[in-house]
């Protein structure tokens, strides 16, 4: 009996400690660092404790899930006990790549601290699964532990990290020296350093794919790159990246480079380079990126090539900026795209995965009243938001690296483009906000409106190849596959392994990762559509762009000469590519 009681009462102070754990790390996303100072990661709207407590007003756990996860723990924990005390120490060593050096083993403080981590985590987490109430909530409180959890695991402390404290007596206080040196470094340029920044420059050993910027305006650089072919399609094809980031993402280095194989397939290949925002944009909204970047992008291509029609890729952002661009000017009787490809964006936004537990009403709300008429989300802002959403791998590895260890991160092409932030204009973000994350309204004929038309995806009916990626994060791949039920044409649904990034950027020739395809659409019920598709994909070795190619040529036309200078009489060269924009710093 009095068994019983104790463990009930074990069992309740466990709750107790886990909740006032919980509204600490809840408390954190309400402003103190490393989170913005509006609330949750930098970026994406605030949810103070406040708005937590109304969207949960209390954080109850099934009884018998929670006496079952307190008999669990005591039961590890005596274990981890016994094993510490034994001689030569019992303890496996941990598996975990963090505590995986030798260090860690050969020192048996640091190993204990780090298996007891281990426990603490595994059971938070099991608390975390326990807890009772909507998806929502138990996605918010996943997310809080997961945080709470990276944060406080012991290589981030040099008193606790074995490997750091090693490298410290053997370097006789070197690395300690040089890891105060790269914080200073760090803190005066704003962010931590995932690579050597130093031994990149845009033009010289990023975005080097030859070509020349033939229009600007205020909102972008058109970029039109040399043909590397005698011959090009008929039909020109113009790509649209996302304008939270910098395009050359599709042109890191000649052998990555998604520009460049387009041009080498025989492509007359156009780009959009968008403009870093400065205080002049800071009252710019979506319809001015719809009717005065994609709209103008589009019209001015058909301008210097002299094309009815033209091709069209949007990747992340910009597929969600294409799509709504090919929607308004459907809805004025044009139809200036003979294909379109979306890869890795989001049109239809139920599943929004990770990202949706930024989003209420609450949060909304805020960030139209503090820039929804004018202002600046910061660049630095949202790249922190997308480090947190993977904490070990983007930010504490960097931390522990760069500072504990006094070591350079490596150059890295990828990281140095993930770390060049890009500024958005309030109004635009506003809307996106509520209209797509929050409201879902895009996928509603007629819902919403934009540059003056109500937006009907159903009357873009054009060929679409859709790719999504499969263990992408930021847009899952059932939300890319959703964009397949929303568009009336000929669809092609391609899914290649990997995220959102990585997945994308993968050349035939690394001949890396395998891609899956189904001529068959299933359109049950989100999101049970695509794990039917998935059912009866058939996987291919190898990259997709070989696969898109194919399906591109299938809607280029024919050949024709290939140019032999850019632009066009209306359009002159204005200057080498990748142009000055790409270069402005956010």
């Amino acid at each position: 009996m009095n068994f019983d009681a104790n463990r009930a009462q074990a069992a309740q102070q466990m709750q107790e400690t886990f909740v006032a754990g919980l509204q600490q790390a809840m408390t954190a996303f309400g402003g103190a660092q490393p989170f913005g100072a509006a609330g949750m990661p930098p970026g994406f709207p605030p949810m103070d404790l406040s708005a937590f407590k109304q969207a949960q007003p209390a954080i109850s756990f099934d009884a018998a899930r929670l006496r079952q996860i307190q008999q669990n723990y005591l039961e590890e924990v005596t274990a981890l006990w016994n094993q510490s005390i034994q001689a030569g120490s019992a303890i496996p060593a941990a598996s975990d790549r963090r505590f995986s050096a030798e260090a860690w083993n050969d020192n048996p403080v640091s190993k204990f601290s780090a298996a007891t981590y281990l426990l603490n985590a595994r059971t938070l987490m099991s608390l975390a699964e326990a807890v009772e109430g909507d998806a929502k909530t138990k996605a918010r409180v996943r997310f809080a532990v997961e945080q709470w959890m990276a944060a406080s695991a012991p290589s981030n402390f040099l008193a606790l990290n074995a490997e750091a404290q090693k490298k410290a007596i053997e370097s006789h206080g070197e690395s300690i020296g040089k890891g105060i040196q790269n914080l200073l470094h760090d803190l005066k340029q704003g962010h931590v350093s995932m690579t050597d920044e130093s031994v990149f420059e845009i033009g010289k050993n990023v975005a080097t794919t030859e070509g020349a910027v033939v229009f600007e305006n205020e909102f972008f650089q058109l970029l039109e790159y040399k043909p590397l072919t005698a011959k090009v399609y008929e039909k020109p094809f113009l790509l649209v990246p996302p304008c939270i980031n910098k395009f050359y993402i599709l042109d890191l280095q000649p052998d990555n480079s998604l520009i460049r194989y387009a041009v080498s397939q025989g492509h007359r290949t156009f780009v959009v380079s968008w403009r870093n925002p400065d205080e002049s944009m800071a009252g710019k909204n979506w319809d001015d990126y719809i009717e005065h970047a994609a709209i103008k992008a589009i019209e001015v291509v058909q301008e210097i090539t002299g094309a009815k029609t033209i091709n069209t890729l949007g990747f992340c952002v910009g597929g969600t900026i294409l799509a709504t661009a090919l929607a308004v000017l459907a809805a004025r009787g044009q139809k200036p795209a003979a294909s379109a490809t979306l890869l890795t964006s989001f049109l239809d936004f139920t599943d929004t995965g990770i990202l949706d537990i930024f989003i209420d009403e609450t949060s909304v709300k805020y960030r139209e009243a503090e820039m929804g008429q004018g202002g600046l989300l910061k660049g630095q802002d949202l790249a922190s938001t997308f480090s947190f959403l993977r904490p070990n791998d983007l930010v504490w590895n960097y931390v522990v690296g760069n500072y504990l260890k006094g070591e350079t991160p490596p150059p890295f092409d990828l990281l140095y483009w993930n770390s060049d932030s890009t500024n958005l204009p309030g109004p635009f973000y506003a809307w996106y906000l509520r209209n797509t994350y929050f409201e879902n309204n895009l996928v509603k004929p007629g819902k919403t409106v934009v540059c003056g038309q109500k937006v009907d995806l159903g009357k873009v009916d054009i060929p679409v190849y859709v790719y999504g990626s499969r263990e992408d994060h930021i847009v899952p791949i059932g939300g890319a596959y959703a964009s397949t039920q929303h568009l009336p044409g000929k669809k092609r649904f391609v899914m290649g392994a990997s995220g959102h990034i990585a997945g994308v950027i993968n050349p035939p020739a690394k001949k890396k990762r395998s891609y899956w395809t189904n001529d068959k659409l299933p359109a049950n019920k989100f999101p049970a559509a695509q794990a039917d598709w998935l059912k009866s994909a058939s996987e291919h070795p190898g990259s997709w762009w070989t696969d898109w190619s194919d399906w591109l040529k299938g809607h280029a036309g024919k050949q024709i000469a290939a140019p032999k200078a850019y632009g066009s009489r209306k359009h002159k060269t204005i200057e080498a590519a990748p142009g000055r924009y790409v270069k402005a710093k956010a």
